[in-house]
């Protein structure tokens, strides 16, 4: 029988955080080797996620962590600033690092990508790890093959702090992947009030909206003659993302190098 692999939780106290801990600790094949945040250290991290006591005390670094406890992978929901020490931390002990933080630019994936590759690891940044939401990306860029007129809706609660979110920004790469630049709408078209058409990707627009009493959704509307469609996710609670969470502890074991979104472990 294979031992269960052993998962460090930074941002361990956060709303996510609580959720990898708990969705930790009730997988047979994943045990909770480590978990960091400074304001819990201390605790017991079963009790702070409101479960019995586990019997791994909460760490204040990510550091003391690792050279404490030995760990296979590392999941992070803490903030962009923090992220990427936390990330090359992570590989310098030869752990995996699963980043669900945006806010890496394309040279940080790139050095982070060899460092795994030196190390021999795997790694995974992530800016969605709902199953559903990948999905909608897929069927998107599908859809953008044949309906290149489009505009992206992405809808958040008014404490999200970055517009517009990952997930949409995600959602536009694979779709230009597919689709030509071209700029939609009327070319002699004016905005009487500035950013009324949203923000201008590959010549589609991207609209965030942030309001209180939203959790997250997305819609992509595609326009033709005659017809429209839209290809919607919505989702209404943090314990949605842990099966994908689940899916790419297991799966970031078995790859090299530092893999940028999550739709690749569902291929």
């Amino acid at each position: 029988m294979n031992q269960p692999i052993r998962v460090a939780v930074a941002g361990a106290s956060g709303r996510m955080g609580i959720e990898v801990v708990r969705m930790v600790l009730s997988d047979s094949e994943l045990s909770l080797a480590a978990a960091v945040s400074p304001s819990k250290a201390g605790q017991d991290a079963g009790q702070m996620a409101g479960r019995e006591a586990c019997g791994v005390i909460v760490q204040a670094s990510l550091e003391d962590a690792l050279n404490e406890s030995p760990c296979d992978v590392l999941v992070d929901f803490t903030t962009p600033k923090v992220v990427l020490q936390h990330a090359k931390l992570a590989i310098s002990h030869g752990v995996r690092p699963i980043m669900g933080t945006t806010g890496f630019t394309p040279k940080d994936i790139e050095d982070l990508d060899l460092m795994c590759r030196d190390a021999g690891i795997g790694g995974l940044i992530a800016p969605n790890f709902s199953i559903g939401a990948i999905l909608m990306m897929k069927f998107a860029a599908q859809a953008a093959k044949y309906f290149p007129h489009l505009e992206i809706i992405e809808y958040h609660g008014d404490q999200k702090l970055d517009a517009p979110s990952g997930t949409s920004v995600k959602t536009a790469e694979l779709i230009s992947e597919v689709r030509r630049e071209m700029k939609q709408g009327n070319p002699n078209e004016h905005e009487t009030i500035e950013g009324a058409r949203g923000g201008y990707y590959d010549g589609f627009r991207i609209h965030s909206v942030r309001l209180p009493g939203i959790f997250a959704q997305q819609e992509v509307i595609f326009g033709a003659f005659g017809q429209s469609l839209k290809i919607r996710h919505d989702s209404y609670e943090r314990a949605g993302y842990m099966p994908g969470v689940a899916m790419a502890v297991k799966k970031v074991m078995g790859v090299t190098g530092m893999v940028y979104g999550f739709e690749h472990f569902l291929d």
